[in-house]
């Protein structure tokens, strides 16, 4: 790994976190801390330091661990080197933590996928959704190792790469930690195994997935209860994971698909009820903050939330914020 690859990961990966501490104390002795991040990757002598753990409310509790910032630096590495050899193997539509994809764009397919199959809404349909039980603390490193060496066939970065995964661990061999930029391709290579077989073998035309949570819509209600076995099978024989049981879900189109914080409707998008909800009780508890607000009106901007964006502006307008 050369050191501009370095450098430009560093470049990358500070981005919005310039001013916190060890990010600064990085970055004030930052070509030394290079050069010797870049001699310890060419003698082979690097190893990961220990995570700090920690949890977050985002809105539900989510245990976080995070590296120091020079194992930060190397992920962030890691990810510009071997995003490109992973994403082309990618199906078009996996819409978590790639490039040009994302949220919206994952809920404008489902909406257009919605529209096909119900002729504009004139039939009746259905979409199931489902999502992966404790996904991250569940992926098995050997099975991800042996996915990741069938794309990359240098040993030393193959090394370097287990170093990484094998850092970390919820039960020894599963595992990974939330925190690492790494984790969030590991996590696509890992689950386009289940695109494969959805799209190539299931033969699922109108597939989506964002991360662990995934929809397939179709007009029988029966096609798609028949797909929950195959696919609960696959999951587990193949990569050593299960469906969430309580997260199987099936609904009529007109009754609104919620997908990725919001509930896609005929015609129309509305935010989902627990985060207006939650907006509408840190309003009254006058906990907006100007951070949390800009947030909160960026996702509006994707649906219908007049009457929220306008309580939102009178917030601001009065200065409780």
């Amino acid at each position: 790994m050369s050191l501009s690859n370095l450098l430009n990961a560093w470049r990358e990966f500070k981005r919005g976190k310039i001013k916190k501490i060890k990010v600064l104390e990085f970055g004030f002795d930052l070509e030394n801390n290079l050069f010797k991040l870049h001699a310890d990757l060419v003698s082979d002598a690097y190893h990961p330091s220990s995570y700090q753990s920690f949890y977050v409310r985002d809105p539900k509790i989510r245990h976080i661990h995070k590296a120091p910032v020079l194992d930060r630096v190397l992920h962030q590495a890691l990810f510009r080197g071997l995003y490109h050899f992973f994403d082309r193997h990618f199906i078009y539509d996996s819409y978590s933590c790639r490039f040009n994809k994302g949220v919206h764009r994952g809920v404008s397919r489902l909406e257009s996928f919605v529209r096909k199959i119900s002729g504009n809404y004139h039939s009746q349909s259905y979409a199931l959704k489902c999502d992966v039980q404790k996904f991250f603390d569940n992926i098995d490193h050997a099975i991800l190792l042996s996915l990741i060496e069938k794309v990359i066939g240098d040993s030393r970065v193959i090394t370097l790469i287990r170093s990484v995964v094998e850092s970390f661990a919820i039960i020894p061999g599963c595992g990974l930690p939330l925190g690492n930029v790494t984790s969030q391709l590991f996590a696509n290579i890992y689950l386009n195994e289940l695109d494969q077989f959805i799209k190539h073998e299931i033969k699922a035309r109108y597939y989506l997935r964002y991360c662990d949570d995934f929809v397939i819509v179709h007009q029988s209600r029966d096609y798609l209860e028949n797909l929950i076995w195959p696919i609960s099978d696959f999951l587990k024989n193949k990569l050593n994971l299960s469906l969430h049981p309580d997260k199987i879900i099936i609904r009529k189109l007109h009754q609104g698909i919620d997908y990725l914080g919001y509930v896609a409707r005929p015609h129309y998008r509305v935010l989902r009820t627990r985060t207006k909800r939650r907006i509408l009780r840190r309003l009254d508890r006058d906990e907006i903050t100007p951070a949390n607000l800009t947030s909160y009106l960026g996702v509006l901007k994707h649906c219908r939330g007049h009457k929220i964006r306008q309580h939102l502006l009178r917030s601001l307008s009065f200065g409780s914020i």
